[in-house]
């Protein structure tokens, strides 16, 4: 548990680092106790992003805090719709939809992620470049 459980900072908690960019759990059962939802921050160095994935039986919510890129989320039929987003842009993915998402600016692109039922992110542990990042001190 974070050490304040209702007010919680990317460097309170340990990230999850990928060769790709990290994500820092904020909000999440093991974190603050949340039961329906987690959520966190991503962060994405210029020119990376994660690859096409999904999350089977959970929804998310991608919301652009600072910088710019393209954001790929398949439609109903599986066809790939790519739009370029910005600060202030809310992307929706489906249950189980695949998507993915690339920095194409020239500083970091930060994103606040929220998944729903909590848990799909767990699974980003089995990445083979998956290493966990120490909390700020």
């Amino acid at each position: 548990m974070a050490k304040d459980k209702y007010f919680v900072y990317p460097g309170d908690v340990s990230a999850f680092g990928f060769d790709w960019g990290k994500l820092s759990l904020t909000v999440a059962p093991e974190v603050n106790g949340a039961s329906r939802f987690s959520g966190g921050v991503v962060e994405l160095p210029s020119g990376e992003g994660h690859s096409r994935h999904n999350h089977p039986g959970a929804e998310e919510i991608i919301f652009v805090i600072s910088g710019e890129g393209e954001q790929m989320v398949e439609d109903e039929n599986g066809n790939p719709v790519t739009r370029k987003v910005a600060s202030g842009c809310t992307i929706y993915i489906p249950e189980s939809r695949f998507h993915s998402t690339k920095n194409t600016g020239g500083g970091p692109m930060l994103l606040f992620v929220v998944y729903s039922p909590a848990g799909p992110e767990l699974a980003l542990r089995d990445l083979p470049d998956f290493r966990l990042l120490p909390q700020d001190l």
